[in-house]
C-alpha cells in the first residue's frame, strides 16, 4: 500500500518553455523542407490577405488622400446606411443573388455527369480525348471567352445568320437584358465543366473496385451501379463544393460581367461587384465602396456558416 501510494503521488512534471522551444527547433530542423514549402503560402496570406484587413477601416471613415487611413475623420455606419437606402441597393442585391444562385445550381450537374460518363467509357483513348477537349476551355482567358461570345451572338454572327436562314427574326443577344444571366451561366458551364469534373473523377477513382465487381456478379446494370455506388461516393465532395460556392454567393467575379455589360442589359447585369467598381475606381468614393465590399464579405461569411451548419445536420458532411 505504501509503494502504491508513493507511485500515485508522483505527478508528471510540466514541460518548461525552454524544453518546448528546443523540441520545436528539433522538429523544424528535421523537417525543414516541409516548413520551407509552407512558408511561402503563409507569407502570401499575411501580405495579401491579413495586412489589407487594416485598410477596411476606411469603410467607417471619410477617407481622403491627404489625411490617410488613420487620419481621416470617423464616419461610423454612415456609408452602410447610405448603401442600404440607395435606390441601387435592391437592384444590385437581387441581380447578384439571382446570377450567383443560377450559376451555382446550374453548374452542379454537368461536371458530375461528365465525370461518371468518362469513368464508364470503354475506349480509354476516346475517354482521354474527351477529357482533354472539355478541360481545355478552362485555360481560355475571360476576355477571350467574352470576345468569342460576342462574335458568335452578334447580329451578324453565325448564330443569328442561322436563325435568319430559317425565316425567324434575329435576336440581339448581347442587348437583351432577359438573356444576360443565361448567356453568363451557359458560357461558364462550357468553360469550367471539364475542370470541375476532375475532382469528381478523382473521387470516383477512390471507390473500391471490388464493390463494382460484386454488383456486376449480382446482376446490377450500369444505371444501378451509378445510382447505388457512384453517386453516394461523390455526394460528400459535391456537398463540400456546394458549401464553398454558397460562401461566394455575393462575390460573383466582376471581370466577365463587366466585359459582357452594356447600357442595354444593365437592368440585369449590374451586380454588387460592378457597382463597387464604378463607385470606387470611377467615382473615387473609396469609403463608400469599401463599406459595400465589407457588407459582401460579412454576408458571405454568415451564409457560409449557415450552409455548413445545415449540411452537417442533414448529411454529416461539412467543412468543419
Amino acid at each position: 500500500m505504501r509503494g502504491h501510494s508513493s507511485k500515485k503521488g508522483i505527478q508528471a512534471m510540466p514541460e518548461s518553455s525552454d524544453f518546448k522551444w528546443q523540441k520545436t527547433k528539433r522538429r523544424i530542423k528535421k523537417h525543414w523542407q516541409l516548413y520551407l514549402i509552407l512558408f511561402l503560402p503563409i507569407l502570401y496570406l499575411i501580405v495579401f490577405k491579413y495586412i489589407p484587413i487594416t485598410g477596411s477601416q476606411i469603410a467607417f471613415r471619410n477617407y481622403n488622400f491627404k489625411d490617410g487611413i488613420w487620419g481621416s475623420a470617423w464616419a461610423g455606419l454612415d456609408h452602410f446606411e447610405k448603401f442600404f437606402k440607395s435606390p441601387q441597393f435592391s437592384r444590385v442585391l437581387i441581380n447578384t443573388l439571382g446570377l450567383s444562385l443560377y450559376n451555382i445550381f446550374a453548374s452542379v450537374l454537368p461536371p458530375i455527369v461528365l465525370a461518371i460518363a468518362l469513368t464508364y467509357v470503354g475506349n480509354r483513348r476516346w475517354g482521354k480525348t474527351v477529357q482533354m477537349v472539355t478541360y481545355m476551355p478552362y485555360f481560355i482567358s475571360t476576355v477571350l471567352v467574352v470576345g468569342i461570345l460576342t462574335q458568335m451572338l452578334s447580329l451578324n454572327g453565325p448564330v443569328n445568320n442561322l436563325i435568319a436562314s430559317t425565316g425567324a427574326e434575329k435576336i440581339h443577344f448581347m442587348g437583351d437584358a432577359g438573356l444576360f444571366k443565361s448567356m453568363y451561366v451557359l458560357s461558364g458551364i462550357w468553360q469550367t465543366t471539364g475542370y470541375s469534373a476532375v475532382i469528381y473523377i478523382a473521387a470516383l477513382a477512390a471507390v473500391d473496385q471490388e464493390i463494382h465487381e460484386a454488383a456486376r456478379v449480382d446482376g446490377a446494370t450500369i444505371w444501378r451501379r451509378i445510382y447505388h455506388i457512384d453517386i453516394p461516393s461523390i455526394t460528400p465532395t459535391a456537398i463540400i463544393l456546394l458549401i464553398m460556392a454558397c460562401g461566394r454567393v455575393l462575390l460573383v467575379g466582376y471581370e466577365k460581367v463587366l466585359l459582357m455589360q452594356n447600357d442595354l442589359n444593365m437592368a440585369t447585369s449590374d451586380i454588387i461587384t460592378t457597382y463597387v467598381y464604378r463607385i470606387g475606381l470611377q467615382s473615387m468614393q473609396y469609403s463608400y465602396s469599401t463599406a459595400i465590399g465589407l457588407f459582401q464579405s460579412v454576408v458571405s461569411l454568415i451564409l457560409l456558416v449557415m450552409v455548413n451548419y445545415i449540411a452537417k445536420k442533414t448529411s454529416d458532411t461539412s467543412l468543419w
